[in-house]
């Protein structure tokens, strides 16, 4: 794949993906030949960190954020102990927006084998 399709398809893609990660999501860009409305379909199939943050702040001691990015034993997990009490909520604020940018990147990776 041309080097100015990368960049612009790596551009839509690095909010929702670990900045540690873009440099392999590079690589396997260049020698796919995925193309780029496929990328918008996978990209729109993707969970977006922020509102899953917003989740886990507002409803989070319901699980809805681990049921957002598809984590439904943990989200049932929550929803049963409200939260863990709230400790797991508040520790879950700082971890959800990682978790979700992983499945977003194990979806990604599922794709471009």
């Amino acid at each position: 794949m041309e080097s100015e399709k990368v960049n612009h398809m790596l551009m839509m893609l690095s909010s929702k993906i670990p900045a540690g990660s873009i440099p392999s999501v590079r690589t396997r860009l260049e020698n796919t030949d995925i193309s780029e409305s496929e990328i918008l379909a996978l990209q729109s199939q993707m969970k977006d960190p922020l509102l899953s943050i917003l989740l886990s702040i507002f409803i989070g001691t319901l699980g809805v954020d681990r049921f957002y990015i598809g984590d439904v034993g943990l989200g049932i997990g929550k929803l049963l102990t409200g939260g863990g009490c709230g400790i797991w909520w508040l520790i879950d604020i700082f971890l959800i927006t990682d978790a979700t940018k992983q499945k977003n990147l194990e979806l990604l990776s599922y794709y471009l084998r």
